[in-house]
């Protein structure tokens, strides 16, 4: 068993007392246990896990020589460890039933000077799910820790991980929404408007038009989407892209005009980022995605709502679809003239807004009115196809598993909470994995 504590130490310990964790959840014990001072332990509940402050596992239920105990688990590398994180001044901890350890190296005292039953599990637990757990976490693969194994993984398991995966993205998503729903004054039309501009900017611009539609009150985007070129002018005055002294009629038109709306609306740009051209395809430049913004807005006055009751796909193209302005037609800057080209939103870039925006904000809007609607969105995302980007590649380079936008969003979800940061007990894949053992 000594061999089972130095493959451990090799370990941090942060892993260490999550692989704890996993153990104490999924009992994966063997013989009768017995705490520290002999006295038999039956485990009737072990809990629910805590992700916050306090015990680590919640109303757990135990039975120590016959008598039953109702209350919570703490677990920990060392029993000493109770001293060290200060639990014996901490009045959450007065209701810790048991004390669950690697190893006992001091015991520890309830407030009545009596002995808090522990029970150790260095030599309850089978070598082989130890050195599968080290294999797992400790032997760095060249991209995440299940490499190897991951093509073998339950196709059926996998689903019901994407599932959870994807929603649990939109819950965090949901938090970002609601911070910047509170900054104004729950007004569901200018949160729409805030990211659907973040998202028109895409990776490069996304800042950037995100701070642009934060530095208008929405109250003066609603007046001037009365007319396209009012909004399309304003926008791009916002942006910083109305600055300079251009030798072109339209350009200096909107400057002018601009000018005036910056003294109507007591507007300035000074928290605005400016927007940026390189290393971006003409169809993605700042100039066509804000004349493009502007006019979604401007023919759309209602557009908040036709999203929310908006049902299949087809309906979102149409809600969505809109065009540049008629001088982007032979413009992609000021100035330059090319080939004359309407300026459509194009289906693909449709796809990314509902993925990014449309359907966190349906999620959103549905939970806050209490009407939670998780299996229509799950329908929706999984009905658009996959985005293409390197972590999508290489999870299908492993085995072939993403085929929708939802299973894009899903190991996006994975690889960045996840495997980036060595989550693997908490993973239904990692615990898949160590369950495969047989023992």
């Amino acid at each position: 068993m000594e061999f089972l504590l130095n493959q451990i130490v090799q370990i941090n310990e942060q892993m260490k007392e999550d692989f704890l964790h996993y153990l104490w959840s999924f009992q994966k014990f063997q013989g009768k246990l017995l705490t520290e001072t002999n006295e038999i332990l039956e485990v009737l509940n072990p809990g629910l896990k805590n992700s916050n402050s306090g015990p680590d596992f919640f109303n757990a239920r135990l039975i120590i020589n016959n008598q039953h105990w109702a209350g919570n688990v703490e677990i920990h590398v060392k029993s000493s460890d109770w001293y060290a994180h200060h639990h014996e001044t901490d009045d959450a901890y007065d209701n810790v039933i048991l004390h669950v350890v690697w190893e006992h190296d001091l015991d520890v005292f309830r407030k009545d000077n009596s002995v808090l039953p522990t029970l150790v599990l260095k030599n309850k637990v089978h070598q082989s799910l130890v050195t599968k757990y080290r294999q797992l976490i400790s032997e760095k693969q060249q991209w995440i820790n299940c490499e190897n194994e991951f093509a073998s993984i339950n196709t059926f398991l996998l689903k019901n991980w994407f599932d959870r995966l994807y929603l649990e993205r939109l819950e965090q998503k949901m938090l970002v929404f609601n911070s910047i729903l509170s900054n104004t004054n729950n007004d569901w039309e200018a949160l729409l408007f805030i990211m659907l501009a973040k998202n028109f900017g895409l990776k490069v611009n996304g800042e950037a038009f995100f701070s642009m539609a934060r530095s208008v009150p929405f109250s003066v985007i609603k007046k001037c989407a009365l007319d396209g070129a009012s909004l399309e002018t304003l926008l791009l005055g916002q942006a910083g892209l109305l600055d300079e002294n251009r030798d072109d009629a339209y350009y200096m038109d909107m400057k002018r005009r601009y000018h005036h709306q910056k003294i109507k609306f007591q507007l300035n740009n000074k928290s605005v980022i400016r927007p940026k051209f390189f290393r971006l395809r003409p169809p993605n430049f700042p100039t066509i995605r804000i004349s493009q913004l502007a006019n979604l807005f401007s023919n759309r006055p209602s557009l908040f709502s036709q999203l929310i009751e908006a049902k299949t796909i087809d309906d979102y193209c149409k809600i969505l679809y809109t065009t540049a302005s008629v001088y982007w037609d032979t413009h992609y800057n000021f100035e330059i003239t090319s080939s004359k080209r309407r300026k459509r939103l194009t289906k693909k870039f449709i796809n990314l807004l509902l993925i990014n925006t449309i359907i966190p904000l349906k999620f959103c809007y549905a939970n806050h009115i209490g009407k939670p609607n998780s299996e229509e969105i799950l329908t929706l995302i999984s009905s658009i196809p996959k985005e293409e980007n390197a972590i999508v590649l290489k999870f299908n380079k492993l085995s072939k598993v993403v085929h929708t936008a939802l299973d894009s969003q899903a190991v996006l979800q994975l690889k960045n909470q996840y495997c980036d940061n060595n989550k693997c007990l908490q993973c239904a894949i990692g615990n898949s994995i160590l369950k495969s053992n047989s023992f």
